[in-house]
């Protein structure tokens, strides 16, 4: 580990000696010659990136002209000033939702399978009481439809 951090700070070392070798070279050269440096500075190079072969000219966008620009924007522009007419108006997105609707929306799930589970557990005792003989099924039946309707009625 330490050889590797002694590796390190070498390193750095020899960078700022290179990087201060280079200042002081550039320096001596812009004060030397009356300003005009002695090495030429690389100019950059600007790419032509129009297609040189006749196969890719076909298949290259059509270059566009100052006029047509102009009168797209123009186009453009007047569209922008037409007043914007809505065919239709969904109501459900203007309105508000309640603050409670993505928990709702979370628990629908496990309500569902909640009421499943009550329908079968329903009809169990039902079938329980027509066995051991205590009621009439008629009787069983409407205590059931009761308990049903009763539960819808919560959860409105």
């Amino acid at each position: 580990m330490t050889d590797s951090v002694g590796k390190l700070e070498e390193e750095a070392l020899k960078r700022k000696e290179r990087l201060k070798n280079l200042k002081r070279k550039i320096e001596a050269s812009n004060s030397g010659d009356n300003g005009q440096s002695t090495e030429t500075i690389p100019k950059p190079v600007f790419r032509n990136y129009r297609p040189e072969s006749e196969e890719i000219k076909e298949c290259a966008i059509e270059e566009v002209k100052p006029t047509d620009v102009v009168s797209e924007i123009s186009s453009q522009l007047e569209m922008m000033k037409a007043p914007i007419v809505i065919e239709e108006i969904d109501i459900a997105n203007l309105a508000p939702r309640k603050p409670d609707w993505d928990l709702k929306r979370d628990v629908s799930g496990k309500l569902e399978k909640l009421e499943r589970r009550t329908q079968k557990a329903i009809a169990e005792l039902i079938l329980d009481r027509l066995k051991s003989g205590q009621e009439d099924i008629l009787q069983a039946v409407n205590v059931a439809s009761a308990t049903i309707t009763s539960g819808k009625d919560d959860e409105e």
